[in-house]
C-alpha cells in the first residue's frame, strides 16, 4: 500500500526530475492472458524507458508505480535492489544515457482508474480499458508520471485468443499461441505523447470500420463497443459525426489529423465523460443508448464526440507542462466541441446548450469559496484531479468565446494554427499561446489574460434606467476589479403579447457602470447571442414581460438566456423558488427545444428539493409532480419532449406517492397508459426506483424487474432501487455497504450511495450525520481519490445546520488540501440553501 505522501506528486519535484532527464522512448508488455480468471487479480508488467540524465543536477531518481509488487529493476545491465514504497521506485547510480527495464505486478482496477476490469452479466465475457487521467498510467506501467516528460511507446499486449486488442497505433504484428488459447499483438510506436493520454483496451468487442479521408490523408475509423450492446450501437451517426468534425478541425487548425487511425470505444462502468487518448478515445457507456432517447442526448453525444477530437491538437499534439495549465486543452476542447457541433452537424443549436447548461456548472463553481482563476495554482497531483471542474470546462469555454469576439475569429484560428506549428509534440504555458494570439490579433492579449483568466468570479451583469430615462449597464462582481465584456443587447416589444424583436445592438462595457445608448423596451436582455460569461438581471419590466409572454420568444438562444438568467436569481435567492416554479409550469409544456425543456425540468426539481420554502414544500412537490403527469400525456407520441416528461414525472414520484397507482399501470400496461411513450428497460428502472423509494415497490417486484433486464445497467439499477427502500434498517445496510464493502465497483458504489439519500429522507439518515464526519479523513488516506470522492460527496449530509461541518474543519485544518476543498465546496452548497429557503 502507497502512501498518500509518495502517491501524491507535487509540481516543484517533477520540475526537478524533467529538468534532470530527457525521456526517449518506453516500451510497455502487458501480460493480460489470466484477465478471465477472477482469482487473477494481478498481472504481469514490464517496462523499459530509455532517457538522458543530466549528471549535474541528478544521478538517481524514481519511477512512479503504483501495484501489488515489484519484481526487478535493471539498469544498463545491472539488477538493483528493489527500493519501493507503493508508489514509487527509487533508482541510483544513473548514468548520462539509460536504460531502464521495471518488471512489476499490476492489479486489475475496479474503481475506473489504471486498468479496469469488467465482466458483462450478459455473457460473463470479460472486457479491460485503462483510463489514467491525471496519474493512472502508473496503476498499469512504470513511467514517469508528469504531462512534460513525453516519450515515444511502444505496446506489446499478451491476451486471450479471439479478443479485440486495441492501444494508440494499430497493430504491426499479431501472433497466435500454438494451443490457440492466447495472442500476441505488437503495436506500431506512437509519436512522442505523454504517459495519461496511453491507452490499452482489450476484450470480445464488437467492432463497426470505417473510414476518412481528405485530400491525401486517409484515416481509418474504428467504432467498438461490447457485444451485449452491439444491437443498440448506432455507428452510423457517431461515424458520420467524426467525419463531420475531421473535416471541421482539419481546415480550420490546417495541421493534419497526426495520430495515424482513430478508434472510438464505448466502455462500461466508466467514470469519464470520454478521454482523449490519441488514436483510441474512451467513451462512458452511456452514449450507447439502450432505448429511447431525445435529440438533446444525441448532441451530447456529438459534442462529446468532438471535444475529445478537439483534443487530438489541444491536449495531445500541444500539452500543457504541468496542470496549472490543463485550461489549455480542456477550455479549448469544450468550446470547439460547441463550435464544430454548431457549425459541422445538424445540431445548429449546440450554443444553447452551452447558455443553459454548461454555463450553468460553470456560475456555480466561480461562486464557491474555493474557486479559483482559469489558470490555476495546481501545487500537486490531487489539486489536479479537483480542477477537472466547471471552471477549467465550462468558464474557460465561455471566456474563450468572448476571446474570440475580442481579437476576431480569423486572428484566433490563425493564432491556434501558429501555436500548433511552434509547439508541436511539446510541452506550453499560457505565455507560450498569448505571444501567437497578440501577433495574429495585434490586440493586447496580455492585458484581456489578466482580466478574465487569471481571476476569479463571475460578474452580475444589468440594465438601469434612470428618471431622465437614460439607460446603463451595471457590473457586479465580489472581490475583483470589473472585467470588460464585449456583447449585445436585444430589445423586445410586447404587442398583442407577443414578444417582438425590435433590434440588437453591440456594446462594450468596462468598469462598475457604462452608460448605453440603448432604448426602453418591454424586454431588455443582455447578453444577446452569449457573447460573454457573466449573469445577466432582468430588469422588472422585462421580468413581467418573460412571465407573460416567454414562450412567444421564437429564438431558442434568447430563450435559454432568459432561462438562465431566471434560474441565476433563483440561486442567489432574488426570484423566490416559488415563481420560478410558477414560470416553468407555465412555459414548459411548451418549449420546443428538447435540450432547454430538460435543463429547465431538471431545475424545477432542484429547486423543489433546495431552495422551496420548508412550509410550501409538500404543496409544490404535489403541484410539480402533477404537472409532470400532465406533460407526458400532452407531450407529442414518442417524441424526446415526452420522454423528457416522462423522466421527469420519475424524479417527482421518487418524492411523492400521489401518482403511484397510475405509475404501476404504466408498468403494467393496465389503466391511462400515454400514447407513444418508449418504456425501455431504463425508463422502467427510473420508475420502478421511484415506487421504491415511496415504499410501493417490494423487493420481489424489484427483482422481477432485474429478470427483465439482467445487464450490467439492469444490475446497477437494482442496487439503488433496494437500497432506495424507505426502511430504516434497508437505509442503514446501504450506509454501511457504501463505506465498508470493497467488493463494489465504481458504478455499484454509486448506486448504493444513491440509493442511500433517495427522496432526501432525512427522518431515514439524519442519524449517520456526526458518523460521515468521523469517517471521511480516514477513508481519503486509505481509498482510491475517485471511490474517496464518491463517498466524500454523495454522502455529505444535508442537514438544517452547519455546525458538524464547521466543526471538522476546524478541527482538520491540516487535513489533505483537496479533502478540504471539498467539503469546504458542499458546506458553501448547503449554505446557500439554507439562506435561500430562509428568505423565500
Amino acid at each position: 500500500m502507497s502512501s498518500n505522501a509518495s502517491a501524491n506528486l507535487s509540481r516543484s519535484e517533477t520540475a526537478d526530475r524533467s529538468a534532470a532527464l530527457t525521456l526517449h522512448s518506453a516500451h510497455v508488455e502487458l501480460d493480460l492472458r489470466r484477465a478471465q480468471d477472477a482469482a487473477a487479480t494481478t498481472f504481469l508488467t514490464t517496462t523499459t524507458l530509455e532517457f538522458d540524465a543530466d549528471l549535474s543536477l541528478a544521478d538517481s531518481t524514481w519511477i512512479d508505480f503504483i501495484g501489488d509488487k515489484v519484481e526487478q529493476v535493471t539498469l544498463n545491465g545491472t539488477s538493483l535492489p528493489v527500493r519501493y514504497d507503493g508508489a514509487r521506485i527509487q533508482v541510483a547510480g544513473l548514468a548520462a544515457s539509460n536504460s531502464l527495464t521495471i518488471v512489476g505486478n499490476g492489479v486489475y482496477s475496479r474503481s475506473g482508474e489504471g486498468l479496469h476490469r469488467f465482466v458483462d452479466p450478459v455473457d460473463g465475457e470479460t472486457y479491460l480499458y485503462t483510463q489514467y487521467e491525471p496519474a493512472d498510467s502508473r496503476r498499469v506501467m512504470a513511467c514517469f508520471e508528469q504531462p512534460d516528460m513525453k516519450a515515444r511507446f511502444t505496446f506489446t499486449v499478451h491476451a486471450p485468443d479471439g479478443w479485440q486488442v486495441l492501444s494508440n497505433q494499430s497493430a504491426v504484428a499479431r501472433h497466435h499461441a500454438a494451443d490457440a488459447a492466447s495472442q500476441t499483438v505488437e503495436f506500431a510506436q506512437t509519436l512522442p505523447i505523454s504517459s495519461y493520454i496511453t491507452a490499452v483496451a482489450a476484450g470480445p468487442y464488437h467492432r463497426v470500420d470505417a473510414a476518412w479521408s481528405r485530400g491525401d490523408q486517409s484515416v481509418e475509423l474504428g467504432v467498438f463497443c461490447r457485444a451485449s450492446l452491439a444491437e443498440h450501437l448506432d455507428a452510423v451517426e457517431i461515424i458520420e459525426v467524426t467525419q463531420q468534425g475531421l473535416d471541421f478541425f482539419t481546415e480550420n487548425f490546417d495541421y493534419p489529423y497526426p495520430w495515424g487511425k482513430y478508434d472510438q470505444i464505448f466502455v462500461p462502468e466508466y467514470n469519464l465523460g470520454a478521454m482523449e487518448n490519441p488514436g483510441l478515445v474512451t467513451f462512458t457507456e452511456a452514449y450507447v443508448f439502450r432505448g429511447a432517447s431525445t435529440d438533446s442526448q444525441h448532441e451530447g453525444r456529438a459534442n462529446t464526440i468532438l471535444h475529445e477530437m478537439a483534443h487530438m491538437w489541444f491536449g495531445d499534439l500541444v500539452t500543457m507542462r504541468w496542470w496549472d495549465d490543463l485550461w489549455l486543452k480542456e477550455s479549448f476542447a469544450d468550446y470547439m466541441g460547441a463550435l464544430a457541433a454548431a457549425e459541422a452537424t445538424r445540431f445548429s443549436d449546440a450554443w444553447v446548450t452551452f447558455a443553459n447548461r454548461r454555463k450553468a456548472w460553470a456560475y456555480a463553481q466561480d461562486q464557491l469559496p474555493t474557486t479559483h482563476p482559469v489558470v490555476a495554482d495546481i501545487v500537486d497531483l490531487e489539486a489536479a484531479k479537483l480542477n477537472f471542474d466547471g471552471i477549467t470546462y465550462a468558464k474557460g469555454a465561455a471566456v474563450l468565446k468572448q476571446l474570440v469576439a475580442f481579437v476576431g475569429r480569423d486572428a484566433f484560428f490563425e493564432g491556434a494554427r501558429r501555436y500548433f506549428t511552434r509547439h508541436e509534440f511539446g510541452n506550453t504555458t499560457l505565455d507560450d499561446l498569448l505571444v501567437q494570439l497578440e501577433e495574429t490579433s495585434g490586440r493586447d492579449v496580455r492585458a484581456w489574460s489578466k482580466a478574465w483568466l487569471e481571476t476569479t468570479g463571475v460578474a452580475t451583469l444589468a440594465i438601469e434606467t434612470d428618471a431622465a430615462g437614460q439607460r446603463a449597464i451595471t457590473q457586479t462582481i465580489s472581490g475583483q476589479q470589473p472585467r470588460p465584456h464585449r456583447l449585445a443587447a436585444a430589445v423586445y416589444d410586447l404587442v398583442n403579447n407577443q414578444l417582438l424583436l425590435r433590434g440588437v445592438h453591440d456594446i462594450d462595457i468596462a468598469g462598475e457602470r457604462t452608460a448605453v445608448d440603448l432604448p426602453e423596451a418591454d424586454l431588455t436582455l443582455l447578453n444577446a447571442g452569449d457573447l460573454t460569461y457573466a449573469k445577466v438581471r432582468l430588469d422588472a419590466s422585462s421580468l413581467a414581460a418573460v412571465e407573460s409572454s416567454l414562450d412567444t420568444l421564437d429564438d431558442a438562444l434568447a430563450r435559454g438566456i432568459v432561462w438562465s438568467s431566471l434560474w441565476n436569481a433563483v440561486r442567489d435567492g432574488e426570484l423566490p423558488a416559488s415563481r420560478f416554479l410558477r414560470i416553468v409550469r407555465r412555459f414548459a409544456p411548451t418549449e420546443s427545444n428538447v435540450g432547454l425543456l430538460t435543463s429547465v425540468l431538471a431545475n424545477g426539481a432542484f429547486a423543489l428539493s433546495h431552495y422551496v420554502a420548508d412550509a410550501c414544500r409538500a404543496e409544490e412537490r404535489r403541484s410539480w409532480l402533477d404537472t409532470t403527469w400532465s406533460g407526458v400525456f400532452a407531450a407529442e407520441p414518442g417524441s424526446g419532449h415526452q420522454l423528457a416528461w416522462a423522466r421527469a414525472l420519475a424524479t417527482a414520484a421518487a418524492h411523492d406517492e400521489g401518482r403511484a397507482d397510475g405509475i404501476r399501470a404504466i408498468l403494467d400496461g393496465t389503466g391511462d397508459t400515454p400514447a407513444g411513450l418508449s418504456l425501455d428497460a431504463d425508463l422502467r428502472w427510473m420508475l420502478v426506483a421511484a415506487l421504491a423509494a415511496t415504499g410501493h415497490a417490494t423487493p420481489e417486484e424489484i427483482d422481477d424487474q432485474l429478470t427483465r433486464d439482467a445487464t450490467s445497467s439492469g444490475v446497477t439499477a437494482h442496487i439503488e432501487a433496494l437500497a432506495s427502500r424507505p426502511v430504516q434498517g434497508v437505509r442503514d445496510a446501504a450506509w454501511h455497504s457504501a463505506w465498508t464493502d470493497r467488493s463494489l465497483t465504481n458504478d455499484h458504489l454509486a448506486a448504493t450511495i444513491s440509493g442511500f439519500g433517495a427522496a432526501g429522507r432525512r427522518d431515514l439518515i439524519g442519524r449517520f450525520d456526526a458518523e460521515y464526519f468521523e469517517r471521511i479523513r480516514e477513508t481519503w488516506q486509505t481509498r482510491s481519490i475517485e471511490i474517496a470522492r464518491k463517498l466524500v460527496l454523495g454522502l455529505f449530509p444535508a442537514s438544517d445546520s452547519l455546525d458538524l461541518v464547521d466543526a471538522w474543519l476546524k478541527e482538520n485544518a491540516d487535513a489533505p488540501g483537496a479533502l478540504v476543498r471539498l467539503v469546504t465546496e458542499q458546506r458553501d452548497n448547503l449554505a446557500r440553501d439554507l439562506r435561500v429557503r430562509g428568505g423565500q
